[in-house]
């Protein structure tokens, strides 16, 4: 940090034991999932009445504060049930500290491989979330040590999620040490700003058991010009090829079973669409382990996804089998005199059996500030009456 003694983000009076930088393969839990990647604290806003222009203030209905980038994944899978594990650097400061004890002790992610920087402050990214699209500021700086080389030698794991846009990440030997051990890897590329769509990228699938791509960006890299034939492109390098289409759904093929699907997409208002592919990524990642039919995985993260555009706050947006089961619920009590809801309440009775036994619990959702106490697993509670201006003033 340049230009005086100001600190990027809140200085922190509280101390967090780090963990190791490279612990024993031995030390490490068995996983379903590990994942790497950057933690950002994200502020997220929602409600614009117009957009902001220079010059101007705009005041926005919504706000709220969440763990951010690989953070919007990890919760993702956490939730499911996938047992999580992240390597990630995070900061000494108070952003730290609460993504921290967020992540694990709240979700449940597994800490284990993730280290705590001195003197390094959390990047943070304000989005906002405009109709449907967003638009974002981030600050930040690379961590002192890469995160590529958090994980030394692998746990022993189901899964691995890598993104190959990520150049350190593509070299990192651990992910093709992980899936020589048996794990599978799910790989995505992420944004091309500059449109160029390295095709080495196709190249580094040899390497990975499933590809994930939007359509643009499965286009781009495979230089077609329909999803269609983008997704059967995919298919030549890898085994589970899978193209996510935003309003038009998901198709995919998997040469393993030779299972070909495409499911449209779910109505949905969407509030933001941060994190909503992480989301579909983590339900297709638990269908995979759990060998469900290409169908049915892809309707599930279809769901998923779909459910989380309709909360805001990124990570915390992502549903939980609570979530799942409420919407079941809901769908179900409609098919009796709304002839949409009936179609979409028998093309997802699979739900019934993946629900019945499995407990549900209250997952949190962004606050407007960093909350001390998750409310998580209280009751609902009435929430008192805004002040008026009058009040605010006192």
């Amino acid at each position: 940090m340049t230009g005086g003694k100001a600190r990027g983000t809140l200085g922190s009076t509280m101390t967090t034991p780090a963990p190791p930088p490279v612990p024993a393969a031995a030390s490490a839990p068995e996983l379903d999932v590990l994942l790497t990647g950057t933690v950002f604290f994200d502020l997220i806003f929602t409600g614009f009445p117009h957009p902001p222009t220079p010059g101007t203030e705009v005041w926005t209905s919504g706000m709220g504060s969440s763990p951010g980038g690989i953070a919007n994944l990890a919760v993702a899978c956490a939730r499911l049930g996938l047992r999580t594990g992240l390597a990630a650097g995070f900061g000494d400061d108070l952003y730290g500290d609460w993504m921290w004890q967020v992540l694990r002790d709240q979700e449940h992610v597994d800490l284990t491989y993730s280290r705590r920087f001195h003197a390094w402050h959390t990047p943070v990214t304000v989005s906002m979330a405009l109709a449907e699209d967003r638009s974002m500021v981030t600050h930040g700086h690379p961590t002192p040590h890469p995160v590529a080389e958090l994980v030394a030698i692998p746990p022993p794991t189901g899964a691995v999620l890598v993104d190959l846009g990520d150049p350190e990440l593509r070299a990192a030997p651990w992910w093709r040490e992980a899936r020589a051990a048996g794990a599978l890897v799910f790989a995505d590329a992420g944004w091309d700003p500059a449109q160029e769509w390295d095709r080495r990228i196709l190249d580094d699938l040899a390497d990975c058991d499933a590809f994930t791509p939007n359509a643009e960006e499965a286009m781009g890299y495979t230089r077609t010009t329909t999803p269609e034939d983008a997704v059967a492109a995919l298919a030549e390098h890898v085994p589970l090829a899978v193209v996510t289409c935003g309003k038009g759904g998901a198709l995919a093929i998997d040469g393993t079973t030779g299972e070909q699907a495409t499911v449209p997409s779910l109505r949905a208002e969407v509030v933001d669409a941060t994190g909503a592919g992480d989301v579909f990524a983590a339900a297709l990642v638990l269908g995979t382990l759990r060998r469900w039919p290409l169908t049915q995985r892809l309707k599930f993260a279809v769901l998923c996804s779909s459910l989380a555009v309709q909360e805001f706050g990124g990570s915390l947006a992502a549903p939980g089998w609570g979530d799942i089961a409420d919407w079941r619920r809901q769908v179900c009590e409609r098919a009796g005199n709304d002839a949409d809801a009936a179609t979409t309440a028998r093309e997802y009775a699979f739900l019934d059996e993946l629900l019945t036994g499995v407990v549900t619990r209250r997952v949190r959702r962004a606050e407007g500030t960093i909350a001390r106490i998750s409310d998580a697993g209280l009751g609902t509670q009435t929430p008192p009456d805004p002040p008026t201006q009058e009040e605010g003033l006192r």
